[in-house]
């Protein structure tokens, strides 16, 4: 009997034994906090990975353009010169439109003034200011491909005659001395010419052998068709001067 209870206390003795190794005695896991997700730092966020992304666009963009203009320096080169000629003809337009053109003298009406083969510079910017004046020599279109060069003698609102090669403005003698000879034909000034308030009549200084105001061809010219004051010649180069 004896033995049976040291038996019995010895299986209780192991397996409190076998029961102590078989469950380790293992910490308690520590529970992690859990950190609130805050809205505004996810929009912080977003924001800061958005301007990476378009940092990262750009330097592509600029390293893009680098090396196409180091690749392609024909093309460049290409670019620039039609960008220099069509602001070059923009300009060119804008300067003989609104500020001054040249022109070239043909035939012989206006010497001894001019002569044939004078290259002028034609002005339009003092008609922005004043009217057409007494004697100035402007241009004005007689068809569509040519302009004729004369010497202005009659203002609006004048009346005038020539008789026997002597001009009248309303009436009385005009003291003048750009005609380089009598004149032998008075043509439609025989007769008073009486002017409208745009009309100048005009002459050529060479007064026998120009078709001016006296033949029905041209007639009185009219404000709006008067294109520019003849301002300076300057060919040739020993007789470069201010048109008087």
């Amino acid at each position: 009997m004896s033995e049976k209870k040291d038996i019995d206390e010895s299986l209780r003795v192991c397996e409190e034994i076998q029961k102590r190794f078989s469950r380790p005695d293992t910490p308690e896991q520590e529970s992690v906090p859990q950190i609130p997700v805050n809205a505004l730092n996810l929009e912080s966020a977003d924001k800061q990975g958005k301007k990476k992304q378009k940092e990262r666009k750009s330097n592509d963009r600029d390293w893009s353009d680098a090396e196409y203009q180091e690749s392609h320096p024909f093309l460049r080169t290409l670019l620039g010169v039609l960008i220099c000629a069509l602001l070059a003809l923009v300009l060119s337009l804008v300067i003989t439109e609104y500020v001054a053109h040249h022109t070239s003298v043909e035939g012989s009406s206006m010497e001894s003034t001019l002569s044939n083969g004078d290259q002028l510079i034609v002005e339009n910017i003092s008609y922005y200011f004043h009217e057409p004046e007494r004697f100035d020599v402007i241009t004005f279109p007689y068809d569509n491909n040519v302009s004729y060069i004369k010497r202005i003698i009659g203002l609006p609102g004048e009346t005038v005659q020539i008789m026997d090669g002597t001009i009248f403005i309303n009436g009385e003698i005009l003291q003048e001395n750009y005609g380089n000879a009598d004149m032998e034909d008075d043509g439609l000034a025989a007769d008073i010419i009486h002017l409208g308030e745009d009309e100048y009549f005009v002459l050529g200084d060479n007064r026998n052998a120009s078709i001016d105001s006296r033949k029905p061809e041209v007639g009185n010219v009219k404000r709006e068709n008067i294109s520019g004051k003849a301002w300076v010649r300057f060919y040739p180069f020993d007789k470069m001067q201010v048109i008087q």
